[in-house]
């Protein structure tokens, strides 16, 4: 058919128009279940419902950016920008592809990346983290979204953690970091080396700068600033979810050091208020991101204003002026000089696209083979890749393509349409809600046919299998899944586990996508090894010989109230 050319130019238009709004609607993800942005004026903690721990944060221009510990998750380093400190995108992963050692096979259940610091220096960002069985990594990069350079290991050493590097005004280059005790059998104390001017190698051996064992118990996460004459190193102390946030200060970037906490829970209800980025706005305010640890959850990224009252930094609200700040639940959004419109880090999926989304992560280092990301089709292929010779639950599983949970309380659905292939049985596809224990709703090729299984499987961290709730065979290799998220508030545990949210999750499924019938047991989800439970679809065969499998289309992944 041939159209004029005006008519052809209005066709192009109008095809423009529609991609210009497909990219913004991308661009501009709203949550359902989760948005901080209270549209007066003001903001709600957490910030951000879902698990970037150890968060770290710089300011390049107008542009925020952050990342956080992803452990052996990959791709590894998720970066998100922002232009208020309230409203936040996925923008890059900093570790795309594998992680060194490129030999890791098996899933690194908290391993590998801890505590990373982003910082910008002569146009280039780095980000420094510690692997806390090889020693102090960086990566850099000329663009936020990259390529980062291939990881360097700036320090070898067992232990060492928690990493952030110093570019001095007369040219020397620091990095200052802590050690883990489970493999350095040394904690509470912080460290410092200088490095070449390269910022890839330390050229002088580690200096113990500070001891915290008699009153900062468990220091760690260090980040070193300078203001004035004075040297900063924000850290904090006294555990993951009952600590505080400390600050030292010297006039000498070896210290010795004068010490400050600066944030404590005190009468709120945010536990263990630390761990961080101090940040500022072009209009000279200063503010602190840092998590918050709610168990199931993970550690949630809380956004505090900060004050600096005779050179020292006070964070949060100081009702009785002892320079020691609690956290705020609700406050003014920062002055930036500009409002900028509402937006969330994506969560749903409809998988238009022909890689995989930002919000995604695999079990462990990736294998090219395991999906085929077809965009034009409005799927994701999963290939069904054996499961490890010694496998015993999906704990032992590479192949799980999961995601952060996003709120308390959230619905997570998708759309599977399973092809198994017909040389054998036991292939395996289904949801998983994934943490030290797990849960889910598996279909699985049995003699009989496609058979529905809502199983558990407790202690998965410590060699736990899975027991089946309930079953059902399937007439159709076309089904949706759904699991219900709820959470009042109710805390689970004593002493340090106290602040740990009770998670309850219930399945569902369906055959039309329309009626859903609630399925199996009610679960408890707890956390994974140093992160939040995730969410997430896969697809399995036995650990035996071939050359092929079946696979297993997943339509769309939601995330709705």
């Amino acid at each position: 058919m041939h159209y004029p050319y005006q008519e052809m130019k209005k066709i192009l238009s109008l095809m423009l128009l529609c991609l210009t709004f497909s990219a913004q609607a991308q661009e501009n993800y709203v949550s359902q279940v989760w948005v901080s942005d209270l549209g007066n004026g003001k903001y709600k903690n957490p910030i951000l419902y879902a698990d970037y721990s150890d968060p770290d944060a710089i300011r390049v221009g107008e542009d925020y950016y952050m990342t956080s510990s992803s452990f052996g998750c990959l791709p590894g380093l998720q970066i998100l920008h922002s232009k208020d400190l309230v409203n936040w995108q996925f923008i890059a992963t900093a570790i795309p592809h594998a992680l060194y050692p490129f030999t890791d096979t098996l899933p690194q259940h908290g391993n590998r990346v801890w505590a990373p610091s982003i910082r910008h220096h002569n146009n280039q960002f780095y980000i420094f983290w510690g692997d806390p069985d090889q020693g102090a990594y960086m990566t850099k990069a000329d663009a936020i979204e990259g390529p980062w350079s291939t990881p360097t290991l700036v320090k070898p050493g067992k232990g060492i953690i928690d990493c952030c590097p110093f570019w001095d005004e007369d040219g020397h280059v620091y990095m200052v970091h802590a050690y883990a005790g489970s493999r350095a059998g040394l904690k509470s104390v912080l460290a410092m080396c200088e490095l070449n001017h390269e910022a890839t190698q330390a050229i002088t051996p580690s200096r113990i700068i500070f001891d915290g064992h008699e009153e900062q118990e468990t220091c760690e996460g260090p980040k070193l600033y300078k203001r004035g004459d004075y040297y900063y190193i924000f850290h904090p102390a006294g555990g993951v979810p009952t600590g505080w946030q400390t600050v030292q200060r010297s006039k000498s970037i070896y210290g010795p050091y004068e010490c400050r906490i600066v944030m404590a829970q005190g009468k709120s209800a945010t536990n263990g208020p630390h761990q961080g980025a101090w940040v500022d706005t072009p209009t000279g305010e200063d503010w602190f991101l840092h998590f918050q640890d709610v168990g199931a959850y993970g550690r949630l990224v809380h956004l505090q204003p900060m004050k600096w009252i005779n050179d020292w930094p006070v964070i949060g609200t100081d009702k009785d002026g002892d320079g020691c700040g609690e956290p705020v639940a609700t406050y003014a959004k920062p002055n930036v000089g500009k409002t900028y419109p509402i937006c969330t880090p994506a969560e749903s999926d409809e998988f238009s696209g022909y890689t995989l989304g930002l919000q995604w992560q695999w079990n462990a280092n990736i294998d090219e083979k395991w999906a085929y990301f077809a965009g034009d089709k409005g799927f994701v292929r999963l290939y069904s890749a054996p499961v490890p010779q010694h496998y015993k639950s999906l704990w032992d599983v590479p192949n799980l393509m999961l995601q952060k949970t996003p709120a308390p309380n959230f619905c997570a659905t998708t759309k599977i349409t399973f092809k198994p292939t017909s040389k054998y049985t036991g292939e395996r596809t289904g949801l998983v809600v994934m943490g030290l224990n797990y849960a889910g709703l598996f279909v699985e090729n049995t003699p009989n046919g496609l058979i529905l299984s809502q199983a558990e499987c407790t202690k998965a961290d410590k060699g736990g299998t899975e027991v089946t709730h309930q079953t059902i065979a399937l007439n159709t290799n076309t089904f949706y899944l759904k699991v219900q998220f709820s959470c009042n508030g109710q805390k689970i545990g004593n002493g340090e586990n106290s602040n740990d949210l009770l998670v309850k999750c219930h399945f569902l499924y369906s055959t039309d996508g329309k009626k859903f019938v609630p399925f199996g047991h009610e679960f408890q989800a707890i956390e994974g090894k140093w992160i939040g439970a995730k969410i997430g679809v896969f697809c399995t065969r036995p650990a035996i010989t071939t050359n092929d499998g079946g696979w297993a289309d997943v339509d769309y992944f939601r995330i709705t109230k």
